[in-house]
Parts: structure tokens; C-alpha cells; sequence
């Protein structure tokens, strides 16, 4: 098994179909070999929204969309593709299974898109299981997402953002550009400062 459906269901932002996968192996050196999940259009592929901006589905409206780490023509299209030929099985009404197959595995929430776009309830059967997980939203400021602080940190730009998320009760992770001081109460990230 590649990996399964964990969710089908609609975006909190306009109402498109989306889906999320969890696929079981990753070459990714920055994360390791973690479990990694994937939300994306269930209508069209990711190439096809993101040219036409119906990625903000999945996105919402990040501000690092421009310079997004993701490549959606590689591993999300892939997926996509994957998921529409039937290559995932849908484990959504089998929580017990969903658990065994993530035991003991560390889970990366949004490879590709925001987990935020996932109610909670679907993400805890996933997690459940797992030893632990790694989770960043954009979402932080709509009351939908404010679920999302028990698995989620908030994604900010500015010392501002910072505040205001921290306010709302989130745990924050900036974004760090080239030559910015840390503020008192901020750790900066492995790969930043390992190369990783």
C-alpha cells in the first residue's frame, strides 16, 4: 500500500472538493521519512489550480503563494493522478486500520496545501495512531481554523503577525528572512541552521 483517503469533503473557503491523502514513504531530506499528507482539489489536478487560482481551495489565501515551496507538477499531481486511478484505498470509515497502518510514524500535515482545510475530527482519527505529527496554517485568523491550535502552529510573516496569532491562543512559526534577529522567545529552525 502507497497510502489511502483519509478525507472527502469541501473547502471551508468556497466550497470546491477536496481530498486528503496520506502517502507512506518520502524521499524528502528535510523531513525524513515521515507519513506525508496532501490536500488537494478533488476536481481538477494541481496544475490546473494552481494556473487558475483555484488552488486558493486548498490555500486559501497564503501569502508565500508565489514563492511556495511546493512543486505541484512533481509529488501533488502525482498523487492526484494516483488517487483518480484508483491507486488509494479509502480508509475514511476505518479509523482502527488508519491507526495500525501510522503507528509508531511521525505525520507531516500539508505537504501540499493547508491542513486547516480539514476539520479537526478527520485529522485526530489520522493522528491518533501516529507518534507524533508536524502541522503550519495560514488559515490562523478565520474562526473555522481556530480548531486547528490543538495540532497546528500558525504560520506568520511579521513579529506583528506573531503577536496577533499569539493572542488567539497559537503556537507561531515565522518565517525567518536572511539576516532577521530572532525575537526573545523564538528558536530558529534546524534547517535553517543545519542545512537541512
Amino acid at each position: 500500500m502507497n497510502g489511502f483517503l483519509f478525507y472527502r469533503g469541501v473547502s471551508p473557503i468556497d466550497g470546491a472538493p477536496l481530498i486528503g491523502i496520506a502517502t507512506l514513504s518520502s524521499d524528502n531530506r528535510k523531513t525524513g521519512d515521515m507519513v506525508q499528507t496532501w490536500i488537494l482539489r478533488e476536481d481538477i489536478s494541481p496544475i490546473m489550480a494552481r494556473s487558475t487560482g483555484a488552488d486558493r481551495s486548498h490555500c486559501g489565501d497564503c501569502p508565500v503563494r508565489e514563492p511556495c515551496y511546493v512543486n505541484w507538477g512533481q509529488a501533488p499531481s502525482s498523487i492526484w493522478h494516483a488517487y483518480h486511478r484508483g491507486g488509494y484505498i479509502d480508509l475514511r470509515r476505518k479509523p482502527a486500520v488508519m491507526r495500525r497502518i501510522v503507528s509508531g510514524r511521525m505525520i507531516r500535515m500539508g505537504a501540499a496545501g493547508d491542513p486547516a482545510m480539514i476539520p479537526l475530527q478527520h485529522w485526530l482519527r489520522v493522528l491518533e495512531g501516529a507518534d507524533g505529527w508536524t502541522g503550519y496554517t495560514h488559515q490562523w485568523r478565520n474562526p473555522w481554523a481556530q480548531p486547528m491550535r490543538e495540532l497546528c502552529m500558525a504560520s506568520v510573516e511579521t513579529e506583528t503577525d506573531r503577536y496577533l496569532a499569539q493572542a488567539l491562543g497559537w503556537r507561531t512559526y515565522r518565517i525567518r528572512h536572511e539576516g532577521a534577529a530572532l525575537a526573545a522567545n523564538e528558536i530558529a529552525c534546524p534547517s535553517d541552521t543545519q542545512g537541512r
